[in-house]
């Protein structure tokens, strides 16, 4: 007789669930979250879904206000330049550490999720299909190898959850791209100089990576949601932010 899952796997899976619709949008920013409606769509129990939404709340996805419950956390160009700022220290740190103690096995994991990365480059530009759909869980897989022997479990996790908010402002924009950008070049860039064990020039290469990234972002169709009140272009202002 097949075993019954446990509530602690159905609410990591409640979590999972809940948390890829945000990221994917099929949950849109300022979208209210009612319990009932959740744990109809999802399957899960009202007790499942309120321990993933606290979850998420903790992780910036999902906003708790009193008397109101929870609604999809807006997205703002100032969360996307702090994001980004953070981001950049953040990924420097588990990145270098990784270079420093990463063995066979691990550069074996960078050069395989590079590699599989790449082969997707063309469709990543056609998100729709079937192809394109595996894209982004590659780069996530990609991101996750350079760093995966780093030996600081806390800021693994830091970086883990600023790679999944990061991640939302990229799906809502769909693919990426800028004039002579060529993003599978900027992938390479980072790997090569951290199978040389070059921390430095890995870390530039990251750090030019997310903020190329954010620059097209700050300069996409995302419907951000500050007020804009001044005639000052905010894109330009923030992304000095970026690039002090």
């Amino acid at each position: 007789m097949p075993l019954k899952p446990s509530s602690t796997s159905r609410t990591a899976e409640t979590y999972r669930n809940l948390r890829d619709a945000i990221v994917q949008a099929r949950l849109l920013p300022g979208e209210r979250l009612k319990i009932d409606d959740l744990s109809a769509a999802f399957e899960a129990s009202s007790g499942a879904v309120r321990e993933a939404l606290s979850r998420l709340t903790a992780e910036g996805l999902v906003k708790a206000e009193p008397q109101k419950g929870f609604e999809v956390a807006p997205i703002s160009r100032k969360d996307l330049i702090q994001l980004t700022e953070v981001r950049i220290t953040v990924e420097g740190l588990c990145l270098q550490d990784a270079i420093r103690h990463g063995t066979v096995e691990w550069e074996a994991r960078v050069l395989s999720t590079r590699h599989q990365l790449n082969a997707l480059a063309k469709a990543r530009l056609h998100p729709e299909t079937d192809q394109g759909k595996k894209w982004p869980v590659l780069h996530m897989e990609f991101h996750d190898a350079l760093v995966s022997a780093c030996r600081n479990d806390v800021w693994l996790e830091i970086r883990q959850a600023l790679y999944i908010r990061s991640e939302r402002y990229r799906r809502m924009s769909g693919p990426v791209e800028g004039s002579g950008r060529s993003v599978e070049q900027e992938h390479n860039a980072i790997a090569d100089a951290a199978l040389a064990r070059d921390a430095k020039a890995a870390k530039a290469a990251m750090k030019f990576h997310l903020e190329k990234t954010t620059e097209i972002l700050l300069n996409s169709s995302i419907p951000f949601q500050e007020a804009e009140s001044d005639g000052a272009d905010p894109r330009r202002a923030e992304l000095s932010l970026v690039r002090p």
